[in-house]
This record gives structure tokens, sequence and C-alpha cells, in this order.
């Protein structure tokens, strides 16, 4: 791909720009950035001349965008980010054979995967993993990564979706809570359960509901409760005592195991949705990205068992 010089920005400008558009004030940007007030207003006035539009208007002591600079400012903050990654990125591989960028659901990412990579790196001395959440499709044009690990269904524009594993939640809360809640016979039921706090998932509220209508209870309390947005804010809440929480059974193996969370109904659901392994068009054929997906699938096998 051959890139006309002139189209290229100025990263110096963009970051004088960034700075002015932020502070409101060329003075503000300069002490910032440990340059003068006239380099600033320097590199500022370049870019307008690149582009040919003017950034900035002038009011009383203060520089406001105008309305160009305002459409712009996004584009030039996503440049300067894009660029920072891209040298960090490239300083973390310096001495790397081999570079994987994977993204991944935040929570997945954290409880599960990240236990479990240095079992990769074993086999794969050499490789420099780079690990990004993201919580939705994202155009892999534009977010230089390898493969995704995504939840829903196997459908994302311009890439190959493989099946990883279903998902089974379970209602669970810790033991301080369990003693405290009132039992009738010392069990708790899925009706019992439905007079208890509950913890809500802000981003699928529909999970109570629909473990309460697998269970045959019409509870009219499914969807009150303290609501968080990511299964990590649940699970903790859930160790602290605050509520009952429905949560993939894969994310809180260690608590299962130490009792920090115990299994309050016995009455697991698979939800309708999936993980898969989300591989770009461009990188199928990418040795290290299918040793990477094998792996991944190998690790849930064993899992299962």
């Amino acid at each position: 791909m051959n890139l006309a010089r002139r189209y290229l920005p100025d990263l110096g400008a963009l970051q004088a720009f960034e700075c002015a558009a932020r502070h409101g004030s060329f003075t503000r940007a300069a002490q910032e950035l440990s340059l003068t007030q006239s380099a600033v207003s320097r590199q500022v006035k370049d870019l307008e001349q690149h582009l040919g539009t003017l950034l900035f208007e002038r009011v009383r002591q203060r520089v406001v965008l105008s309305d160009d600079g305002k459409r712009f400012l996004p584009e030039a903050r996503k440049l300067l980010h894009q660029s920072e990654t891209t040298m960090l990125r490239a300083m973390a591989s310096a001495d790397a054979r081999q570079t994987l960028s994977v993204a991944t659901l935040p929570t997945f990412g954290s409880r599960w995967l990240s236990p479990r990579l240095p079992n990769f790196i074993e086999g794969h001395p050499g490789v420099v993993l780079n690990i990004g959440s993201r919580s939705e499709p994202f155009d892999f044009e534009e977010q230089d990564f390898d493969l995704a690990i995504h939840y829903g269904q196997p459908v994302w524009a311009r890439a190959n979706a493989i099946y990883l594993c279903s998902e089974t939640i379970i209602p669970v809360a810790s033991r301080t809570l369990l003693d405290s809640s009132p039992r009738p016979e010392g069990t708790m039921t899925a009706a019992a359960l439905a007079e208890q706090p509950l913890l809500q998932l802000a981003t699928r509220p529909k999970l109570w509901s629909q473990w309460f209508a697998m269970a045959g209870v019409e509870a009219r309390t499914a969807f009150r409760g303290h609501r968080l947005d990511q299964f990590s804010m649940i699970i903790e809440a859930a160790i602290a005592g605050m509520g009952y929480a429905l949560v993939p059974r894969y994310l809180i193996e260690t608590e299962l195991r130490t009792g920090a969370l115990q299994v309050v109904v016995d009455l697991p659901l698979q939800t309708e949705n999936s993980y898969y392994v989300v591989t770009p068009e461009a990188k199928q054929t990418l040795p290290l990205a299918q040793q990477f997906t094998d792996w991944l699938l190998g690790q849930v096998s064993s899992s299962a068992n």
C-alpha cells in the first residue's frame, strides 16, 4: 500500500491540537508538553494549513474549538491512541519471536483464561501475548487482534466463528448468607429463593426470570435486587454476602472448590448462547492463531472432564 506523505499526520501537531483542545489554552498545553506557547501555536497553525480549515476560534483569553475542530478532535485522539498502542506493543514484543493479540470478554479473560495462559506459554516459548478485553463485536480491520473470544451467536462480520463451549448458569451464595437465610427444613428451594435478595446482571437482566421459569416458579421478584454490569462484580458481591447470584460455573471453579461460594439449588440453566473463537478472514491461516484456538479447545475439553 502506497501512502502519499502529504496525507500522513504529524503526530506532534496532533498532540499539540489535542492538548490545546482539552485545556482550551495554548499556554496550558505548552506547559503540559514542555514546549513554548509559540511552538504549540505554530504546530496547530501548521495542522490547520495541512487540513485547510480553522480548528480554533479565539474567545476572550481562551481558544475554543471551531465546528471543524469539534469534528476532528475524536479522530485526532483515535490516531494518537493507536500510535501509542502500536509503539507500546512493539516495545513489549521487541525480543519476541512471535506475538499474538487476543480479544476476550472481561470476566472470561480474568477468571478463566488468564490462570491457564502459563500452560500455553510453556508450550510456546518466545511468544508474547497481547490480551485485550472487549465486550462486544468490533471491526478487526480497525482493531488489530488476531482472534477474539465471543459470547453470543456465531455471527461476526468478515470473520469465522468456531464453537468453543456452551454456558451453564447456577445459583450460588456465600456460606454466611446461606446460614442467615430462613429455609424450610434447612434446604433452600427455588420457591424460597424467590424471596431472597437477588443480584442482577445489568447486561443480561432476564437471567433470574429464565431460571425461575425453568424451575417452575412464578417469581414476581425475578427482576429485583442490586444491579451490576459484569459477572466479576456479581461474583465479588456474592462472596461478600450481598445476595444470591446466577453465574456460569466455569467462572467460579476456585470459589466452589474452596467453599467461598456454594450452589444453592442444584438446577443448572443452559443459556441460549455459546462461546466462540472468532478469527478474521485475513488471518484464517495464521499458524499461531490456529495453535491458540486448538489449545483453547483442549482446555475446555479438559475442564469438562
